[in-house]
């Protein structure tokens, strides 16, 4: 003997009478409307939001919608991409009011919001201005972990 090959989404359904693909969209449904949840939290200005996903493991949260300012869109891709299971974001979100992007840095073991202000910056002092540009994601400038994604404003000139 040894093994052999059969069609997947074929034959008695016993599991509960679904297949494999409604399964799937099943839970690619409720993950879209746990992100959405998740997201509504932050109270983002971001009209006909819609999330969906793509990728082998539905890795891809793909954003739409029409975001007020450029610094909700960019809080919003931070929430997604942030959330365990999402390696990439697709941007697909316009902008009512568009101003200079900001540059997103990942944490690296040892990092702190005043160490990354001072690469930034040049001033360590400057910690405030990541922590304000990060909120509501951040509640405390002390909680960051490696890995996480933050979003770094431009410097006023």
């Amino acid at each position: 003997m040894g093994l052999f090959d059969f069609v997947k989404d074929a034959g008695a359904k016993i599991f509960g009478g679904k297949s494999t693909a409604e399964k799937k969209e099943e839970a690619r449904a409720e993950k879209e409307a746990q992100i959405k949840d998740f997201v509504a939290e932050f109270k983002l200005d971001i009209a006909d939001f819609s999330v969906s996903f793509s990728g082998d493991d539905d890795e891809i949260a793909i954003l739409s919608g029409v975001a007020k300012s450029q610094e909700g869109k960019e809080k919003l891709i931070l929430a997604v991409g942030n959330i365990e299971g999402i390696a990439q974001v697709d941007d697909r979100m316009t902008v009512e009011e568009p101003k200079p992007e900001a540059q997103f840095y990942t944490v690296a073991r040892g990092d702190s919001l005043s160490k990354i202000a001072k690469k930034f910056y040049g001033n360590a002092m400057k910690y405030p201005v990541i922590f304000e540009a990060n909120k509501p994601m951040l509640k405390d400038p002390n909680l960051i972990y490696p890995g996480q994604v933050l979003r770094i404003p431009p410097q006023e000139e």
